[in-house]
């Protein structure tokens, strides 16, 4: 089992996503080259035809437009056959309907990775899980095909896709005002402004009746986003 371990590596936030070429239902594809300039979602699930998995791919498809509007790509993976995703995503379109999804759609690629080759890349199979099936796991990869955020679930837990799409927003919109998001926070709300770098510059931001911005102490301060309304695709 140690030796096993020991073959186990997976990028950690602030890496560059591993690059690979694979197989899927949508024609094969090049990472990051295809991804050029668009945040994806990667994401591996334990098998074709389970239920669980079953409730997250209609729940991603359903959600896929959404994740369009962020600039957001999805990419599935399993350790099966093409024909097993094909026939698996056929059942979902003409068999199922759950929580008000049906002729559901799965129009983003599913990854067939027999030889396990990106599964290892990205850490997916972990011997105490199982050493035949991936994991459930999340990497969330910026535009600049960086890793964001991984994530793991075990495999008797569903996802929680629209946790997946906050924490897109929440990257998104830090990268582009230099802000950090609180607890549970959700598009429209106060955001945190990074905490000064000096005692003169915390003791002005404390005493500064900037419109907008307040403080709960030196180290805590919000700006108000207002009462804007947001799209939840956007």
């Amino acid at each position: 089992m140690c030796e096993d371990y020991k073959s186990i590596s997976l990028p950690l936030i602030g890496d560059d996503a591993p690059r690979f070429r694979a197989k899927t239902t949508m024609g094969e594809i090049r990472f990051p080259e295809d991804y050029e300039g668009k945040w994806v979602i990667l994401f591996s699930h334990p098998a074709d035809f389970t239920p669980v998995c079953t409730t997250e791919f209609m729940t991603f498809a359903s959600m896929q437009k959404d994740f369009r509007k962020l600039n957001t790509e999805l990419i599935g993976l399993s350790i099966d056959s093409l024909y097993a995703h094909i026939a698996w995503l056929r059942t979902i379109k003409e068999k199922i309907e759950y929580k008000g999804m049906k002729n559901v759609e799965v129009m983003f690629p599913v990854i067939e990775d027999l030889k396990m080759d990106v599964a290892k890349k990205f850490g997916m199979v972990q011997p105490s899980a199982s050493d035949t099936q991936a994991v459930r796991a999340v990497f969330i990869i910026d535009d600049k095909a960086k890793v964001r955020s991984v994530l793991y679930y075990p495999s008797s837990t569903g996802r929680n896709m629209d946790e997946i799409k906050r924490m897109v927003m929440a990257m998104q919109k830090a990268d582009r005002e230099g802000i950090a998001t609180p607890a549970n926070w959700q598009p429209g709300e106060d955001v945190i402004i990074p905490p000064p770098g000096s005692c003169g510059t915390a003791k002005e931001r404390v005493e500064s009746k900037e419109e907008g911005k307040y403080c709960l102490d030196w180290f805590m301060c919000f700006k108000k986003e207002g009462k804007k309304k947001f799209d939840k695709g956007e």
